[in-house]
């Protein structure tokens, strides 16, 4: 696996003055993989794509002697260190938005540098996980891509023809601070709520931290009406599964935030859960209930709760 700060060290001295080929020879010479793609575009020059690149600074000077004004490539996952959140503009579809979401429930932080696409939207670099396959993936209505192993990106200082005009990826932002590798499932999770699991059955417990940031992503896509009910059950499925209320405040604020409850809310529905489980003491006379359409104390044993998108 190539170092991630190798790219990043490189990205960090490009300028408008560097040719593509100077880029892609620095690159290769500090241990990155890269390899040709058409100019202006963003297709593989080669008969293998993202299969064929090298480090071999020779090789790579001669693919450019060959088209100097070809892009570069860069695969994605263990074969240059980093992995690439790639956030789409495209007719309707907007990424940033959900990108925002996704960095207050605290699921992007840690990237090494941010790169601004042609299009008008950003590629988020991030160190892959040692050891750890993390495979490509879309989240198409959220304008959302992950390029992991089996992907690739164009990296600055290429550019892509949009209709006639020239536009060109750049670096917006180095971190000079550390960077830390991404949970890309728990943000697909977060994304992708249609990829969450069905409700467990009686006596089932979470397992890990898959399981609960799945149950963080459908709380945070509930509507109104069934907002507190939602985040109800989810919280009950962490105190069933011992897992501290502290804790499970910490998860679900953020997501039941972003379906639209206060902090307020939220905390007063998840002790009300951990309370019917059985895991806090009854609340004093005179405290403040949760919301009306909160499930009443008890209701989660007496009556079956269904959930849109859970089965």
């Amino acid at each position: 696996m190539a170092a991630h700060d190798a790219l990043a060290s490189v990205m960090a001295r490009v300028t408008e003055q560097w040719s593509a080929a100077v880029a892609a020879r620095e690159l290769a010479a500090a241990g990155v993989p890269v390899f040709p793609v058409i100019p202006g575009g963003k297709r593989p020059l080669t008969e293998h794509g993202f299969h064929d690149a090298t480090t071999d600074v020779a090789r790579v000077e001669s693919w450019w002697r060959d088209s100097p004004a070809a892009n570069i490539g860069v695969p994605t996952g263990a074969a240059s260190g980093v992995v690439v959140v790639d956030v789409d503009v495209h007719g309707p579809i907007n990424g940033h938005g959900a990108m925002v979401r996704a960095r207050q429930a605290g699921l992007v932080n840690g990237w090494l540098l941010l790169v601004a696409t042609p299009s008008g939207g950003t590629h988020a670099y991030y160190p892959a996980t040692p050891g750890v396959q993390q495979r490509s993936w879309q989240a198409a209505r959220a304008g959302i891509d992950f390029r992991g192993d089996g992907g690739y990106i164009v990296v600055p200082p290429s550019a892509v023809d949009l209709g006639g005009a020239t536009a060109a990826y750049r670096v917006r932002q180095v971190n000079p601070g550390p960077a830390s590798a991404i949970d890309a499932e728990g943000l697909r999770n977060f994304l992708d709520p249609r990829r969450l699991p069905r409700r467990p059955r009686e006596g089932e417990r979470v397992q890990g931290r898959g399981d609960v940031g799945r149950l963080a992503a459908w709380v945070a896509v509930r509507q109104e009406g069934e907002r507190n009910r939602g985040l109800f059950w989810a919280a009950c499925r962490l105190a069933e599964s011992n897992v501290p209320a502290s804790e499970a405040l910490d998860v679900l604020i953020a997501a039941a935030g972003h379906a639209g409850l206060s902090g307020r809310e939220v905390s007063t529905t998840v002790r009300s859960a951990y309370r019917t489980i059985g895991v806090l003491p009854s609340p004093q006379r005179g405290s403040q209930p949760a919301r009306s359409d909160a499930p009443q104390r008890g209701s989660v044993r007496s009556e079956p709760l269904v959930f849109r998108g859970l089965a």
